[in-house]
């Protein structure tokens, strides 16, 4: 059973999360994060409340709508800077509030994790943007999102996914969960070329 930091924070991200499937990636990465660290000794709570909180600055409402801004903004400076009040009147322990940040700092790809929890959940947003999940998470961005008005961009951020963050998994137990993520990648891509005769746009 969650402990009631967590059900708030649940709670709270359901509201915020704007589009509406912005929120299945939270529980998602929850569920990840435990079986990456099932044989691990880590601190669960701020694995826990970092998973919840890391990309409330990707939510509409909170990041800027205008172009030129939306390229410069930085979401993870934006969460940081709300999270200690979050955690704070969801009940988090005070002590650990520090930690949290540290790992939200270090959850993307392009970082490096220098603790044990920001390793789970950084392998574990990895495991997120590969397989099905992570070719429906880039897909429903297509005409959406201004990184990817057409499929061709949605590929491409697809075959990128798939060239580069294999490689960049840190733990044998997230490997192993990332083994058929990366066939089912391949087989969709593969998919891609035969169906649209590289005629994609």
């Amino acid at each position: 059973m969650k402990s009631d930091y967590a059900e708030v924070l649940a709670r709270y991200i359901e509201e915020q999360s704007q589009p509406v499937d912005k929120f299945g990636h939270q529980p998602r990465l929850d569920a990840l994060t435990l079986a990456i660290g099932a044989d691990l000794s880590y601190d669960r709570d701020v694995v826990r409340a970092a998973a919840w909180l890391h990309d409330l600055g990707v939510f509409v409402g909170h990041r800027p709508e205008d172009p030129g801004l939306l390229a410069e903004w930085d979401h993870v400076a934006y969460v940081c800077s709300l999270a200690p009040k979050i955690l704070s009147r969801a009940g988090f322990p005070e002590e650990k509030i520090a930690a949290v940040l540290s790992v939200i700092r270090q959850h993307q790809p392009e970082d490096e994790p220098t603790t044990i929890e920001a390793t789970i959940l950084r392998d574990a947003d990895i495991l997120e943007q590969l397989g099905a999940i992570g070719i429906l998470r880039t897909v429903s961005k297509v005409g959406r999102d201004t990184r990817s008005p057409r499929f061709t961009d949605a590929v491409a951020v697809l075959r990128r996914n798939l060239e580069e963050l294999p490689g960049k998994i840190r733990l044998e137990s997230t490997r192993r969960l990332a083994e058929p993520r990366i066939a089912i990648l391949q087989q969709f891509l593969r998919a891609v070329d035969d169906e649209s005769g590289f005629n994609l746009y």
